[in-house]
């Protein structure tokens, strides 16, 4: 299988450190998008699906080089759906633990705590590509009373996952990878390369 250069098109280390070993495994030589040291594209679609495309295309307009950009988050139902789109500013960019705290607090006295992790991977060979590769994986779990667990990041110290009995966050790396929205996604654009 030959190389394909790409940039991984995320300022987020933890979705870096999640994706970059299994998209070298199925051929790509990926560059984080920092090592480019241009803005983030500025994310004011109204879906994930549209996010992830504003960021791929100004990837690739920045580099030159094809790329692939994912937009995730967490709903919950409770809260129709949100945060959504919104996962990682949802208590106005103060970091994870704000948000999970912001969570928790808006599903305070709330029974129904249903929730899944969201996530979109595009993959666009060029900024004027017309039919960027699409991929979508969802995670269902639900928001715990408490946080707990040391691994991972984003929400997943309170995202509970009901097929292992425990917070996403309790998980090894290698466990989440096999489960996680972002596996699912990423096992649909591997799938594709392959036909």
């Amino acid at each position: 299988m030959t190389s394909r250069e790409v940039v991984l098109a995320t300022g987020n280390q933890g979705k870096v450190a999640e994706m970059q070993t299994t998209l070298a495994e199925f051929g790509f030589e990926v560059i984080p998008q920092n090592q480019f040291g241009f803005e983030d594209a500025v994310e004011d679609g109204l879906s994930f699906v549209e996010n992830a495309i504003k960021k791929a295309r100004h990837a690739c307009q920045q580099t030159g080089l094809a790329a692939i950009a994912d937009d995730s988050g967490i709903e919950v139902d409770a809260l129709d759906g949100a945060p959504g789109i919104y996962s990682a500013r949802y208590a106005d960019g103060q970091g994870d633990a704000a948000n999970n705290q912001k969570l928790l607090a808006a599903l305070d006295g709330v029974e129904q705590r249903s929730a899944r992790y969201q996530c979109v991977l595009v993959y666009m060979l060029h900024a004027n590509d017309p039919t960027p590769l699409i991929c979508q994986g969802s995670w269902e779990g639900s928001i715990a009373y408490q946080a707990k667990g040391q691994h991972g990041f984003g929400y997943d110290p309170i995202f509970y996952c009901i097929a292992h009995q425990c917070h996403a966050a309790e998980l090894d790396p290698w466990q989440k990878k096999s489960v996680s929205h972002r596996a699912k996604a990423l096992a649909q654009l591997k799938s594709q390369f392959e036909l």
